[in-house]
């Protein structure tokens, strides 16, 4: 089998986020100058208008990365983390980074006790803040990996998330081969898994893990409201198939539960004044209140690491929200994210296994008929 191994580098793909407040407006920069957020073609004027809006942006949220801030004992982010490089706790760091760092570990040790034959490697390449893909593919090249799987860390495919980080490493490639840099490694791209078994029952058992906070008299008023990030309706019409892929995904979480209880989806997140989908899960959950429905558990399902929509959007402004309505709700739990759920990473792992079975295969294949040939002339 030592003929047969091959190095396979895995590639997490997520969003980022800012380790601390120096570096909160560049992350928003490179988020609204991406023109697979805002559609401005990129150029001049994307520029400009990312400049702005990160400047204006960047006062406002200082004080909830701070709130939200996960590495309070240390950087638990990547190698490339500055913090982690300098040896500094951060004040203002998102959540992401430490969660994607730990899910990038915990696949890389799946893979190594699942998958001894062949030597894996799991990267993680972030969108808008370190590591970026210019990084990680010197990495990803210095260790000579012979393939590559990019693998979203979103379920659901969007041309806003998965999209642009696909096209973001195909510019980075092209920069890569014009200062003649190898990149000749053979690539595989997962687009979606929002129907993947594990996912669904790692989606499951946080929503259990949710209703546990309740007591058990309370556990069957409440209601299941699935909230994902939502999307200008431009995105809709242009067919992008992420809203699709959310509503199936919800209904596949509850067929798995035996639609056990009332559910709803809403979607949160909207910027600026173009029209997005609907409901916006805040103004839905008002309108719960209203109708008397005084038990709900906040479900992230387009989420699978915990972050400033979750931990601060649903876990504090949305709290803080209903209060300033004068509404009265006697429990609301916010789903935990799925982080470093065992199912969750067994899901990355099949997705990746499965992307490349047939390259797998036909190594299984070559390596057992050498074999028989080595029995045959003996």
């Amino acid at each position: 089998m030592s003929d047969t191994k091959k190095n396979i580098g895995v590639v997490l793909m997520n969003l980022g986020g800012p380790t601390s407040e120096d570096n909160i407006k560049i992350f928003l920069y490179n988020l609204f100058r991406d023109p697979d957020i805002i559609r401005l073609g990129g150029g001049f004027w994307q520029d400009k208008l990312a400049k702005l809006i990160s400047t204006i942006r960047a006062k406002k949220i200082v004080e909830n990365y701070q709130e939200i801030n996960y590495c309070t004992k240390g950087c638990t982010g990547s190698k490339y983390c500055f913090n982690r490089q300098n040896k500094v706790v951060s004040t203002c760091c998102s959540p992401i980074n430490g969660l994607t760092e730990l899910q990038r570990r915990s696949l890389e040790k799946y893979f190594k006790q699942n998958v001894p034959e062949h030597n894996f490697k799991v990267y993680t390449a972030m969108r808008y803040w370190l590591p970026f893909a210019d990084q990680v593919m010197n990495e990803i090249r210095e260790d000579g990996m012979d393939h590559v799987v990019l693998l979203p860390l979103y379920p659901q495919f969007s041309w806003t998330t998965s999209g642009s980080s696909f096209r973001d490493w195909e510019d980075v490639k092209k920069e890569h081969k014009a200062w003649k840099k190898k990149v000749d490694w053979q690539e595989f791209i997962v687009k979606d898994y929002y129907l993947n078994d594990d996912f669904l029952h790692a989606m499951n058992d946080r929503i259990n893990e949710a209703l546990e906070r309740f007591s058990p008299e309370d556990r069957d008023k409440v209601h299941l409201v699935f909230t994902a990030h939502g999307t200008p309706l431009i995105e809709v019409e242009s067919g992008d198939p992420y809203t699709r892929q959310i509503n199936e995904t919800v209904e596949a979480v509850m067929k798995l539960r035996g639609r056990d209880k009332q559910y709803w989806l809403g979607f949160q997140s909207r910027v600026g004044p173009q029209k997005w989908t609907q409901p916006n899960t805040e103004d839905l959950v008002f309108r719960l209140i209203r109708y008397g429905i005084k038990h709900m558990v906040m479900i992230p399902v387009a989420f699978v690491t915990d972050h400033i929509e979750t931990s601060m959007e649903l876990n504090i402004e949305l709290r803080e929200a209903i209060e300033e309505e004068n509404l009265h709700i006697e429990g609301l739990e916010v789903m935990p994210g799925l982080n470093d759920h065992p199912l969750f990473i067994k899901a990355l792992a099949d997705e990746t296994l499965k992307i490349m079975s047939n390259v797998l295969d036909a190594e299984h294949t070559a390596a057992s008929e050498e074999t028989a040939r080595t029995l045959v002339a003996s």
